[in-house]
């Protein structure tokens, strides 16, 4: 697979970075980004920043499930995060009776908090640089596959310590392109519950439409509590188990912000590309987005047909719909900034010019001389082959379901012991199935595999294709209705009753399984295909780091985003995002009103909140000019990941909760674009005010240190 470390370098990154650029690891906080921050009117001290013998700020950030941020608010721990970065587990307690995502959820007791099952948050405990426990003990005659085994082998050493621990979460993480390594270390908390979800009609305020949009009107927050064991330890969900103790709490700040002021997140960013070469920009444009917009169209007009129509489907859908179209606009948007900011051509006079330096001197020609050739070799011989694998990908990994509900099968052991198998049943199985609907399933998997025959070779196709051609004559529609009708796996009943009474022999033989290992068949074909040009982009990711760290020592440089803490700072700002059009730093929840349509999905909004909002009774938490504001910008550093982020003033007090970017730099996992990047954040005093107002919650903010 495709690293998450692609390093070929902007020249200019190498010798002067943007303003404020930058995801930086709190551990490698420079003295020129330290004066940076303080310039911009950070006054917190520096050494509270990050300190693993000491309560500091790191200590507050967590990560939220498993792709998101969020922060400890109260010592009885209560965690902030976004809405979207709750709202599987909202969805996954939802019902008819209880429509959670409609109507929102407040626990008015400890008593009355819902278990989120499943979710975990995970505390940063520390980050240790093990870098020459590792690449001295590596061979430079390996080749990249032998180099990543070696590796491998020495951090299974590295981590050893905790291995038996459950509740410890600890990693060896490249940095740098492979250039570096860190030990990662979190306690992760198993047991958390759901306390507070505004409706949809505030957390998730415009949909679709106004996703990647500014300005924004969105609500976008939830809140949980963390709990642990009486020694403030985590533990397994229990009733026994009491609110935990976070290390270090947040102050909130009710005082808002101007345009101008300091503004800094902590939070996990995912994956950026800074160091992308222009061959790797063309084939992620041409041979990953493209095809990810197209099938997951597709897909998500059939679910989002079915999902108006059915309140049922709606609440089993909307997380799953949720998630696959934020990454399909997000490849929309991409691909247009991308163009509009002509990346391609500026990465492609870059490269020259770093051509020139290697080859300007013997020594560097001969340690880095094929390092450009060598990316565009592996990029350019893998374009058309990248293409169909996200076409694969798409369709039959991230779009049919019931070939991942067959591949979950495949590892049940019915061999087991009965309480093997319950576990098995209960946590891989029930859940899934909890929000299926066969008859949806069906109608994805005709579309998506008939797009997949017209835009992939033959060469390509699963051997199910034969059987289609053969027996029904290339109907997929008919091959649809065959397999869902003759299939045990369509049903939850069945199935179970299937894996009581059966062995593995039997259960291949199910035509949702046959379709899923001719699938796996070919997943196997693209990957080995693959391979060798894999194994050169990675050679080449790490020796050009190598050479853009040498050849400018005096620069401190930042990674990419790889999940792991990272702080940004900027100040809170407007933009122009086109000729004669000034966007302003800040939103009123008069927007709200100016918004709101009634009978729309996306737009409609409860009359009470609606009553609410129109009395502009705000209190505390109104802005000095009496408007109650929802959502801010600033000009922070952050992408996918940072959802649930804390934005902090410069007393690291809390502002709001980061939740998007603009359209108009979607590039910027690519490329940072100063003037046009920008962070949206929901403001904490709208967040205050809707759970105190609203919710009817003000038990949850009497929990918070609240600074004026």
């Amino acid at each position: 697979m495709k690293k998450t470390f692609l390093s070929i370098a902007l020249l200019f990154v190498a010798f002067v970075a943007f303003a404020d650029e930058g995801m930086w690891i709190l551990k490698e906080l420079n003295k020129q980004s330290i004066a940076r921050m303080q310039e911009l009117g950070f006054v917190f001290p520096i050494d509270q920043l990050y300190d693993e013998e000491n309560p500091s700020l790191k200590d507050a950030v967590v990560i939220f499930g498993g792709g998101c941020s969020g922060v400890a608010v109260s010592d009885q721990g209560l965690i902030f995060t976004n809405h979207h970065c709750g709202y599987d587990a909202i969805q996954k307690l939802s019902s008819i009776e209880h429509d959670y995502l409609k109507n929102g959820f407040m626990a008015d007791s400890y008593e009355n908090e819902l278990q989120a099952d499943g979710v975990t948050v995970s505390f940063l405990r520390s980050m240790q640089d093990v870098t020459d426990e590792i690449l001295p003990k590596i061979p430079s005659v390996l080749n990249e596959v032998q180099r990543e085994l070696a590796i491998d082998s020495i951090s299974d050493l590295l981590l050893k310590e905790y291995e038996e621990n459950p509740f410890i979460d600890a990693q060896v993480i490249p940095f740098y392109a492979g250039n570096k390594y860190y030990r990662v270390v979190y306690d992760v908390f198993r047991d958390v519950r759901l306390v507070i979800a505004p409706p949809q009609s505030i957390g998730k305020f415009g949909g679709e439409t106004d996703n990647w949009m500014w300005p924004r009107h969105t609500g976008d927050f939830s809140v949980f509590r963390v709990y642990a064991d009486k020694n403030n330890k985590p533990a397994e969900y229990s009733k026994d188990n009491v609110p935990y103790r976070p290390k270090y709490v947040v102050p909130v700040s009710l005082k808002g912000m101007t345009d101008g002021d300091y503004a800094m997140t902590i939070g996990y960013p995912g994956r950026t590309q800074r160091y992308l070469s222009s061959w790797g920009i063309k084939q992620m444009m041409e041979s990953e987005n493209k095809p990810r917009i197209e099938v997951r169209g597709v897909k998500q007009q059939i679910w989002w047909d079915a999902m108006t129509k059915s309140d049922v489907t709606r609440i089993k859908y909307a997380s799953k719909y949720a998630g696959s179209s934020n990454y399909w606009k997000n490849a929309r948007g991409m691909n247009e900034a991308l163009v509009k900011l002509d990346v391609v051509s500026k990465k492609e006079s870059l490269e020259s010019r770093m051509e020139e330096w290697i080859n300007s001197d013997m020594q560097r020609k001969e340690k880095y001389g094929d390092v450009l050739s060598m990316l565009k070799e592996a990029y350019t011989e893998t374009n058309d082959l990248a293409k169909y694998t996200t076409y694969f990908l798409e369709t039959f990994h991230n779009g049919i379901e019931i070939i991942r509900f067959a591949n979950t099968i495949l590892q049940f052991d019915t061999n087991g012991s009965q309480q093997e198998k319950q576990e098995f049943i209960s946590d891989r199985i029930i859940n899934a199935y909890k929000n299926y609907n066969p008859d949806l399933d069906k109608k994805v998997l005709a579309a998506l595999m008939k797009l997949y025959a017209e835009r992939v070779p033959e060469q390509y196709h699963p051997d199910i294709y034969k059987t289609i051609q053969k027996k029904f004559k290339g109907d997929y529609d008919k091959y649809a209705d065959w397999l869902f009708k003759r299939s045990k796996f369509t049903n939850l009943d069945d199935l179970l009753e299937l894996l009581k009474t059966t062995d593995i022999k039997k259960l291949i033989k199910d035509p949702a399984m046959e379709l899923a290992l001719s699938v796996k068949d070919m997943g196997y074909e693209l990957s080995s295909q693959m391979i060798p040009a894999y194994e050169k982009i990675m050679q080449g990711e790490r020796k050009f780091m190598s050479a853009l760290m040498e050849m400018n020592p005096d620069k401190e440089f930042y990674p990419d985003a790889n999940f792991t803490q990272r702080l940004s700072y900027g100040t809170v700002r407007g933009y122009q995002p086109r000729d004669a059009v000034w966007y302003h730093y800040f939103s009123t929840t008069q927007g709200v009103l100016e918004k709101e349509i009634p009978g729309d999905p996306e737009f409609e909004v409860q009359p009470f909140i609606l009553d609410i909002l129109k009395m502009a009774d705000f209190d505390r938490y109104a802005d000095k000019d009496g408007k109650m504001h929802a959502c801010f910008l600033s000009d922070n550093d952050i992408t996918g990941g940072n959802s649930g982020s804390p934005v902090f003033n410069g007393k690291a007090e809390l502002l709001g909760l980061a939740f998007d970017g603009n359209w108009e730099a979607l590039s910027g996992d690519v490329v940072f674009e100063p003037e046009m990047q920008r962070t949206i954040s929901v403001d904490i005093r709208y967040v205050l005010f809707v759970i105190d107002k609203i919710m009817k919650a003000p038990h949850i903010v009497n929990e918070l240190n609240l600074v004026q």
